[in-house]
């Protein structure tokens, strides 16, 4: 998929949400004023770190053993990863991912995807049509690699003669196809006939453009100078569903109120500045994830961005020659409501490459001296975790965990461009880094 075609998406879809992805040196300034003493915190972190046999996805899960004490008894464990497009750092997710479905009894994997992309992947992968190939290029553009469709076809082998099956849910609204308008009223036509004229009147002017492409979708809505019109019909088609009279814990009616949902938002959303809409994408992914863990009950996985993930009730992204972005992430919400049953998982790298789209590569030299990944890249294993709550824990190391966070930011914006705010101890509760990494293969 183009490069003109992904930067028309938000904030987080396609190369330009690959939050982490350094582009060369480091610019004067991008560090967080003095360095730690990064000697202490590798000594610290040698001891107290697990090292990881291998990045094989099939691999036994026996080296994960102590990411699993980490994890505990959370309802919710994110795995954050800092850039798109490594394939190393995909496959270490993709084992996580296994220590928690096979060993832990997770039973949802909520993805930072759109949610109607997710309604397909999740019929996928309970036995549905086998085009993965096509499923995958459906997917957003950081996400249409090799390693991620490994990730679905295996939950689809998971599921394979079981009732315990997992789901696939995508907690993003940025592409709603047409899936979301006809649940709707499909769901009306089910349940209340003589209302379908009414729907109608108000869904009809909202519907993707032929050939449901989001892009075209979103591009024509952007053309549109007076959305108000476009807003009073998304609201209405929602107040029409959640009057509709129902049975508590009514399942049905709880998907199709939710698709009217995804309708407003994806129109609120394209109706905002680009800084106001990273904000309310945040709520907006961090809400849709609760509703639908109470719905189900669902021990969950969280597949993000670290930016997504982490912790951070005042992230910001330092854009050089643009407009800085600021914003509460999805993780400090779902911090706000579960507590202790968020576990909050960061995924990181010191060098290497990443894919950034088929046949784009993006270099990474090792860390400024004051990103809080510095330190690591001198622990003597090619990959390991790291539990942030390790005691006992000096000074030098304290600092580190409570000073002020600053990490790689947006590549579109070259290499003065950082992302900060709170501090490492916030964002996440365990690391795992990864020393090298490769360009994930981009179909």
């Amino acid at each position: 998929m183009s490069t003109r075609r992904t930067l028309r998406i938000p904030i987080g879809v396609g190369t330009a949400l690959a939050l982490a992805v350094g582009l060369g040196t480091p610019a004067a300034g991008a560090t967080s004023g003095a360095a730690h003493p990064n000697r202490a915190v590798t000594v610290w972190a040698d001891r107290h770190a697990h090292p990881l046999a291998s990045t094989d996805p099939a691999a036994p899960l026996r080296d994960l053993t102590p990411l699993r004490r980490s994890i505990g008894a959370a309802r919710i464990v994110a795995l954050g990863e800092a850039p798109h497009g490594a394939a190393e750092e995909t496959t270490l997710k993709h084992r996580t991912l296994r220590l928690l479905v096979e060993r832990l009894g997770v039973r949802t994997v909520a993805w930072e995807e759109d949610w109607t992309t997710g309604v397909e992947i999740d019929r996928y992968i309970h036995g549905g049509p086998q085009d993965l190939d096509r499923l995958t290029a459906r997917m957003s553009p950081q996400y249409q690699t090799a390693e991620v469709a490994a990730v679905l076809a295996w939950l689809r082998r998971f599921n394979a003669g079981r009732r315990d099956t997992v789901s696939f849910f995508g907690v993003e609204y940025y592409f709603t196809r047409r899936l979301a308008y006809d649940t709707v009223e499909r769901y009306l036509a089910a349940t209340d006939q003589r209302r379908l004229g009414e729907l109608r009147r108000h869904l009809d002017p909202l519907r993707p453009p032929p050939g449901d492409d989001p892009f075209a979708h979103i591009d024509a809505y952007g053309r549109v100078k007076d959305k108000r019109p476009y807003l009073h019909h998304a609201h209405a088609v929602r107040d029409l569903v959640a009057r509709l009279p129902h049975r508590r814990g009514d399942r049905a009616h709880a998907i199709a109120l939710h698709a009217t949902t995804q309708i407003v938002s994806w129109h609120e959303h394209y109706a905002m500045s680009e800084a106001a809409n990273t904000i309310y994408r945040e709520a907006r992914a961090a809400r849709s994830l609760r509703w639908w863990q109470r719905l189900t009950g669902d021990g969950t996985a969280y597949w993000a961005a670290s930016a997504h993930t982490a912790d951070a009730p005042d992230l910001r992204i330092v854009r050089p020659g643009g407009t800085d972005l600021r914003f509460a992430s999805a993780g400090s919400y779902l911090r706000r409501w579960y507590g202790d049953g968020y576990r909050s998982i960061g995924f990181t790298v010191d060098h290497g490459a990443v894919g950034t789209g088929p046949r784009r590569t993006v270099g990474l030299t090792p860390p400024a001296p004051g990103w809080f990944e510095a330190p690591l890249g001198a622990v003597p294993y090619p990959a390991f975790t790291l539990d942030l709550r390790s005691r006992p824990v000096p000074g030098p190391v304290r600092r580190w965990l409570h000073d002020p966070v600053v990490t790689r930011g947006l590549p579109d914006d070259g290499p003065a461009s950082v992302i900060e705010g709170g501090t490492l101890a916030e964002w996440f509760e365990v690391l795992v880094h990864t020393r090298t990494v490769h360009p994930a293969t981009f179909g």
